[in-house]
């Protein structure tokens, strides 16, 4: 029996990813934008976030990641401000346009994600969870040269 475990990951992804952004469609904001925007500000409080940041956590390419800070920025969302002990480096900072957005967008998500685990029990979500950490291990590993 073939699994097509990654096929059906990304079939989920891209549904998921729709439903996102149908959803957040009347705020301006795109699902990936929406969950960089609420990582800088669930992390800012502890300390600077930086676009490297960013990058690691969501496994984005420089470029990716540049354009969608460069959007959120245009969109008055967040802001780069110079950090005094390198020059080289920006922290982005949300705006109050980002806690304007805050309440809507995670509405947003919360419906998308009683939609998706609709009719799932706990421990079957918990296994989901577990398996989809699982899988992603092995492709970081194998992406590090280990077997």
């Amino acid at each position: 029996m073939d699994k097509e475990c990654g096929a059906q990951v990304n079939m989920l992804s891209r549904m998921l990813k729709r439903r996102l952004n149908n959803t957040l469609q009347g705020l301006g904001i795109t699902a990936i934008q929406s969950r960089v925007m609420f990582y800088i500000m669930d992390h800012c409080a502890a300390g600077p976030v930086y676009q490297r940041d960013i990058e690691q956590v969501f496994s984005l390419s420089r470029s990716t990641a540049t354009g969608i800070l460069q959007q959120l920025e245009k969109k008055g969302v967040l802001r780069r401000e110079s950090v005094p002990s390198d020059a080289r480096l920006k922290s982005l900072v949300p705006t109050d346009r980002a806690a304007e957005l805050d309440a809507q967008v995670r509405a947003g998500l919360r419906q998308t994600e009683a939609l998706l685990t609709r009719g799932l029990s706990d421990g079957q979500v918990q296994l989901f969870k577990e398996t989809l950490a699982a899988m992603a291990a092995n492709l970081e590993q194998a992406e590090a040269g280990g077997p």
